[in-house]
């Protein structure tokens, strides 16, 4: 190996490819040479624990040879006492580098995920909730305004960032799991909440001085959907009736899970997710311990409570127990397809919900007690921390209700009354 000097170094020649020449006085000193054409000065040593690094010095030109190799004595001097001077150019590199929209993204996340987010009830986001804001950042943010700095991120960004959801340019497949896809869609509705999501994680950032500023996502045009309104009618509840007795045999757990739903109103995931231990048969009511509003006391009626009796116990905790006994099963694809089964391919187990409460308000109820039956979030201070069991008047009405459901779904014949769409229902 040569000595590295001026003269040398002025007539090296690449010739269009990668190679170094290295110094015969200092071991790791040499000079890089890149099939572009460009030379730099580089030192190359052993971390303590063994790792090989290259560190850039400077590029031949901008140094003599001689200050160079002065430059890599010191930085191999760093090394013999322990340092990595490469390690520490990338973090200070990093320090200075502003944050970007994907990195804000992901330390939301990670304190969502360590319940550190809380909801507008005043409670910690749900491990199901997180992952349906992982799936928004990933799929969404993250593609169209990832790499902006979060620093920077004006109103217009997020208003085109919106736009493009709602067009379904982020619209794409995902492989989910061995076998599973998710379909991600976009439009007006998606990109509404996405936008929402990111006026969320600013807002966190915000309190914690990782950003300044107004919200950016405050003002931006989103268009809601049209709110849902189907509900089942008498001649659909015993169509899907009749699909639940053909796939009794061969999903069982669906089967059980789509009555009891029908029967209560109950969220999917409040069905699929519910415990023994959350179900009080002499109360004739369901104790829920986390929902999307927090724990939840709901009546049911005694249709519902036979339907409970009726059930195998395939698991200690889990109603709807997984294979492997460990959490609950999911069953929405079972659940999906025994509405297709039914020819009900616009419809799935929200519009039983709202045809549960359709049907309240035709009995009769009013708005707070639909309410009630639904486990809306509750207003007042007593109903929110004192009530702890359904009143006989409630237990009355989920009973009527869910005996008309139970009758429509068997065809049996027994009383019924008319399902008109009722205005102004949120069965969220």
């Amino acid at each position: 190996m040569p000595r590295l000097t001026k003269t040398l170094v002025d007539a090296l020649d690449p010739a269009g490819k990668n190679s170094f020449v290295w110094d015969s006085d200092l071991s790791g000193f040499g000079v890089r040479l890149m099939a572009s054409g460009r030379m730099t000065y580089v030192v190359q040593y052993r971390t303590a624990a063994g790792a090989t690094r290259r560190l850039t010095l400077a590029s031949v030109g901008a140094i003599a040879p001689d200050e160079a190799r002065k430059v890599a004595r010191l930085r191999l001097a760093d090394v013999a006492h322990g340092r990595d001077p490469s390690e520490e150019r990338r973090a200070a590199r990093e320090a200075s580098r502003p944050m970007t929209v994907a990195e804000l993204c992901e330390q939301y996340l990670q304190a969502a995920r360590h319940g550190h987010v809380t909801t507008r009830f005043g409670r910690s986001k749900r491990a199901a909730t997180v992952a349906i804001d992982e799936g928004r950042v990933s799929r969404h943010i993250v593609p169209l305004i990832g790499k902006k700095p979060a620093g920077e991120l004006t109103r217009a960004d997020i208003q085109r960032m919106a736009d493009a959801i709602a067009a379904g340019k982020t619209a794409t497949h995902v492989r989910t799991r061995a076998r599973g896809v998710a379909r991600v869609t976009g439009g007006a509705g998606t990109a509404a909440r996405v936008v929402e999501l990111l006026g969320g994680v600013w807002t966190w950032a915000e309190k914690r001085g990782l950003v300044s500023g107004q919200n950016p996502a405050r003002g931006v045009d989103k268009a809601r959907g049209e709110a849902q309104e189907r509900v089942l009618s008498i001649h659909e509840l015993g169509a899907l009736g009749e699909a639940m007795e053909r796939a009794r045999d061969a999903a069982p757990l669906a089967v059980g899970a789509l009555r009891l739903i029908a029967l209560t109103g109950l969220r999917r995931d409040e069905a699929c997710g519910l415990r023994w231990s959350e179900v009080d048969f002499e109360g004739s009511c369901l104790r829920l311990a986390q929902t999307k509003t927090g724990r939840s006391t709901r009546a049911i009626g005694k249709a519902a409570i036979e339907h409970l009796r009726s059930l195998p116990r395939l698991s200690d905790e889990f109603v709807f127990p997984s294979r492997s006994g460990k959490t609950h099963a999911d069953l929405k694809k079972q659940l999906a397809a025994i509405f297709d089964a039914a020819k009900l391919t616009d419809a799935r187990s929200q519009a039983l919900r709202r045809t549960f409460a359709t049907l309240a308000d035709e009995a009769g109820c009013g708005d707070a007690t639909v309410g009630e039956l639904l486990g809306h979030a509750k207003r007042g201070v007593t109903q929110r921390s004192y009530v702890r069991r359904p009143d006989a008047a409630l237990v009355a009405a989920a009973t009527r209700v869910a005996q008309t459901i139970a009758n429509a779904i068997d065809r049996t014949g027994g009383e019924v009354v008319s399902i008109q769409p009722r205005e102004n229902t949120t069965a969220s």
